[in-house]
């Protein structure tokens, strides 16, 4: 017997009141998961893991399902109010897509991006916050940061570094050191395209905090940095303003040449 998967709960996300009605107009119309694939022209699979809240749709699937339900434009609708809002599971999503980048570009001004951090300087950040479960979050950033860096193509790395991020002496003298020396390490193997915006640059729209935007296959997301987590951005709009303040940022930061200048000067700092 084939096994029955229960429907998701739609009251949990947008992201799942969106799938639950997936699945929902599909069985009401009496189609399989291939029949419906064949829709899509997807596999099977792929209308199982959105349904599944495993795969999150395109709109381009949901033009087409609304036109084989006639449903005008509800599910596209759906879509958009599920990238607009808050996904408590965003987390999640996010590190998914992370793993699937074909870029990442990040800007932080007062913390070294996880990507770029060694072990010491992690652990620094980590027992700053709480020393409660440390281990455990040190063992999960470690298994993000190598689903980046570790695959067989990983993806293109480009970094503004607010000047404060290299200031702060997280973990000490010698945790800096090392912390500073694997910028440099990064650079030179070319793992990071990697500019500093200088304290002399004055403000930015930096200060706002830290983004993120993570280019995958066929369109981009983000992440914007907060106290206590932050916002994953789906809708396109909102990522494209992101994108401009990214660029923005990139206007006021140094060149790639004076900016390893830069960080060898704190290397000779901390060093």
């Amino acid at each position: 017997m084939p096994i029955v998967r229960e429907p998701l709960d739609p009251k949990v996300s947008q992201w799942h009141f969106l799938a639950f009605h997936l699945r929902f107009l599909r069985e009401k119309a009496g189609l399989s998961l291939t029949q419906c694939g064949r829709i899509l022209n997807v596999a099977r699979s792929t209308v199982s893991n959105m349904e599944a809240g495993r795969l999150r749709p395109h709109e381009g699937h949901l033009v087409k399902l609304d036109e084989w339900y006639g449903t005008g434009e509800l599910l596209q609708t759906m879509l958009w109010y599920a990238r607009m809002a808050h996904d408590p599971d965003w987390f999640g999503q996010f590190s998914t897509y992370e793993q699937e980048a074909v870029s990442i570009r990040t800007y932080h001004g007062q913390a070294v991006p996880h990507p770029l951090q060694t072990e010491a300087y992690t652990r620094s950040l980590l027992l700053a916050g709480s020393p409660k479960g440390v281990d455990h979050e040190l063992q999960e950033r470690a298994d993000r940061k190598a689903a980046i860096l570790d695959r067989e193509d990983p993806p293109d790395l480009w970094v503004l570094l607010g000047e404060g991020a290299l200031a702060q002496e997280i973990g000490g003298f010698k945790v800096m050191a090392d912390q500073v020396r694997h910028l440099l390490e990064m650079v030179d193997e070319c793992l990071v395209l990697l500019r500093i915006v200088p304290f002399s640059a004055g403000g930015t729209r930096g200060v706002d905090g830290s983004l993120q935007i993570i280019r995958l296959g066929t369109r981009d997301v983000a992440y914007v940095g907060a106290q206590c987590g932050g916002r994953l951005i789906e809708s396109p709009g909102e990522v494209r303003e992101v994108g401009d303040i990214f660029e923005r940022i990139g206007a006021k930061a140094l060149p790639e040449s004076d900016s390893r200048k830069v960080i060898e000067q704190y290397l000779g700092r901390y060093a």
